[in-house]
This record gives C-alpha cells, structure tokens and sequence, in this order.
C-alpha cells in the first residue's frame, strides 16, 4: 500500500487480492460519511474515478474505490461483496462513519449497486445510506442474476433507500431515457428520488473523458466535462448527509 496526501493507494481488500484507493475526507469535524463507488465495465479501473473521488473528498466525504472484475466467472459478485465487506469494517479507519454508507456506481458499476438496494439478501440484508446511479441502465441485472433494478422495484418489498440518479443529456453510450423512465418509476412506487441532468456525455459525468487510441477513459480536460464531475461530485456528497455551501446540487425530484 501507498499513501499520498488525503489517500491511500492500493489497499488488498478481500480474499481475491483486488485493489482499493480510499480518498479521505477534507476538512470534518466529526466522522464522515463513506462513498463506496464501483467503476463500470472496464476490468480493474479504479484509476479512472480518481478524479471524482478526489473531488468528493474535498467536500467531506472519504471515498472507496475498489477495482473489480465483471469478466469474472461470476461477474464480479465476490469482488463487488468483498468491497462491501471491507468498507463496513473498516470504514474509522479512514476516518468515516460506518453506518453512514453511500453505494455509488457509474455505468455497469451503478446497475449493480442499484439491484443489491433493491435486492439486499445478495449483501446479507444490509442496505446503505442511500444510493447513488451515475449513467446506468437498469432494465437487465448482472449476469449472476436473473432480473434487473426495474423488475425488482416492481416486485420487491425492501424499505425504500433514498435514490440519486445523474446521467448526462449527451450520452450517447447509455442514453438518459433509462434513469428517466426508472426515476419516474421509483417515484411512482413512493421511494425518495431525485435526479441531475448535467450537460455531459458517458464519460464527463464522471469528471472523465475517452481516449480512443488507449480505449479507456482519462481525467478531462474541457471545462463541460469538469462543470459535470463537480456536478456529480455534490450530488454523491449530499447523499452522505453533508450540507454543501452555496446551495445544493441542482436536482429536480
């Protein structure tokens, strides 16, 4: 493991021996509230959320980063378990509150954090804080599971957890009609939702931008793509209960 200033990098966080980057919050003055945040379908690319997560650490919440593999015999379930696991664990140690957890995901990584809120006997009946969708669609489930985040919504029977959805009006990877039609859906079933809608593509909703000579995502450069990370950015610090200055996030409910 190494550390730098405000992080800890490379942290073994379960049996499979994955990675983990925690971003420790600036600036608190009691415990703070833990993000944990899943990257998306790219194997083992926690890089790619530094950007955000060092951002939403400077607005007072210590973020969890774990890489993850969905091209897993299992999709990733046990990595995506193991990070659970250690972030309810250990969470003091890095100065945040455990029983203050976000569960974040962008793209695939939101879809599945989504289905274990709707699902949490996949997570042995823990539910977080609140959750947190960035860019995801969530018709179909992972594939371990046979249904996705809408159809248990209609069929589950789960207290409601408050709901935050971002998704950019320039996706053009997962088009913005499926946070619309499952924000409208989740406040049709009364559970406690709001959504930003950023001016951003996939990739700027995370503070990001796609390199298509590397075929990866890396930090972004335009002020759009920064204007949308910042965005998201408060959206994942409001869910953790933290009083932003200078108004919310601009979300509509």
């Amino acid at each position: 493991m190494t550390a730098d200033r405000g992080g800890d990098r490379g942290i073994v966080y379960g049996g499979g021996g994955k990675l983990m980057d925690v971003y420790r919050a600036a600036e608190v003055q009691a415990a703070a509230p833990a993000v944990l945040l899943w990257h998306g379908s790219g194997p083992d690319e926690r890089d790619v959320l530094e950007p955000l997560a060092r951002t939403v650490a400077g607005l007072g919440a210590s973020v969890f980063v774990p890489d993850w593999r969905p091209d897993a015999h299992d999709g990733g379930h046990e990595h995506l378990l193991e990070s659970v696991e250690f972030v309810r664990k250990n969470a003091t140690a890095f100065g945040a509150d455990a029983d203050k957890i976000v569960l974040a995901g962008w793209s695939l990584g939101g879809r599945v954090a989504m289905r274990w809120v709707m699902r949490p006997e996949a997570v042995g009946g823990w539910t977080p804080m609140a959750v947190v969708g960035i860019a995801a669609a969530y018709e179909s489930g992972p594939r371990w599971t046979g249904s996705g985040p809408l159809d248990d919504l209609a069929t589950g029977t789960v207290y409601p957890v408050p709901v935050r959805l971002v998704h950019g009006t320039a996706d053009t990877a997962v088009d913005i009609r499926h946070s619309r039609e499952f924000c409208a859906a989740l406040e049709h079933q009364g559970w406690p939702v709001t959504m930003a809608e950023p001016d951003a593509d996939h990739a700027e909703v995370v503070m990001t931008e796609y390199d298509p000579e590397q075929g990866r995502c890396r930090p972004a450069r335009t002020e759009r793509a920064l204007r949308a990370g910042r965005l998201t950015a408060r959206v994942l610090a409001a869910a953790g209960g933290i009083v932003l200055r200078h108004g919310g996030p601009g979300l509509r409910s």
